[in-house]
């Protein structure tokens, strides 16, 4: 049985430890306001970019931009991997990458070599051990403020690569926040841009708003479907890292938690601890008495 002290001594440290994890709490709390301010004040944009987008793709039709058109043969694939630069936040990472890694086994199956963008250094660390070509690594973005320019740069790059061949199909992979406790990793092909999905009437046809174009359709088209890539990365950095300090919360607090039943537990070891070390030295009392008188 551990003595008085080693109990102390483990009652102090796992004390310290929820002081640690319960201002960590906190800290992802606050953060966790900010980032899902941002997220929710960029989908109505997103929303309705999609939904104007897919009335000038409709009008214009498939073969009004290259970005919309399918690779007869998929033979290099690449992936966007969104992913927080530190731990401490449950199973998150591990989500995205066991996604990652389904979809790289899909396309190597299929014959496809695949490579790789990291944003975040868990989802670079990960891909260097799995020894996977990586082209770009952003680190420092995901669970932080950033603008625009940390998915137009890449983004362009992407559609640069894609229309000069090096690259058949591109796909984004980021955690989607659906809420508090819940948060979904979700595998989004941006490359070639796929068909725009339209709302339906009661009727069952589907729906699309009429707008005014001026210039034509085609013309609006190739300014607008660039901007759509970079508009679906910076939507996935935003869930991405709505989601990171969501899931760090939820880790803290079942962390203090832990502690909490920890401590208890500590405590009654000690109470018996104790006890025993009373009643050890009252039979030594009694038997020196008993011993005296005889």
């Amino acid at each position: 049985m551990a003595t008085l002290k080693e109990v102390k001594l483990k009652i102090s440290g796992v004390k310290k430890t929820r002081q640690i994890t319960s201002a960590m709490k906190m800290v992802a709390t606050s953060r966790l306001r900010g980032a899902q301010m941002a997220m929710d004040a960029f989908r109505p944009y997103a929303s309705k970019y999609a939904e104007v987008l897919g009335s000038l793709a409709q009008k214009a039709g498939e073969d009004a931009s290259p970005l919309l058109v399918p690779r007869e043969e998929v033979k290099k694939v690449h992936i966007i991997l969104c992913t927080s630069d530190r731990g401490l936040c449950g199973g998150f990472n591990f989500n995205l990458m066991d996604k990652t890694e389904e979809l790289i086994e899909e396309k190597k199956a299929e014959g496809a070599v695949v490579s790789i963008t990291n944003y975040g250094k868990k989802g670079r660390d990960w891909a260097k051990k799995e020894k996977l070509t990586i082209v770009d690594q952003y680190l420092g973005v995901v669970g932080s403020k950033f603008d625009f320019s940390v998915a137009s740069i890449p983004g362009q790059k992407m559609i640069n690569a894609f229309l000069a061949g090096e690259y058949d199909e591109v796909y984004i992979i980021y955690s989607e926040f659906v809420s508090m406790s819940k948060q979904l990793p979700q595998v989004k092909k941006i490359l070639p841009i796929p068909p725009i999905e339209v709302e339906e009437k009661d009727s069952g046809e589907p729906y699309l708003a009429e707008h005014i174009c001026e210039p034509s359709p085609a013309a609006l088209l190739g300014e607008m479907l660039p901007k759509n890539v970079f508009i679906q990365i910076y939507s996935g950095l935003l869930e991405t890292s709505t989601s990171e300090h969501a899931a760090r919360m939820s880790a803290m607090e079942n962390a203090t938690k832990a502690c909490k039943d920890m401590i208890n537990d500590l405590q009654r070891l000690f109470n018996k601890t104790r006890q025993a070390a009373i009643t050890a030295d009252l039979m030594d009392i009694v038997g020196g008495a008993e011993a005296l008188k005889g």
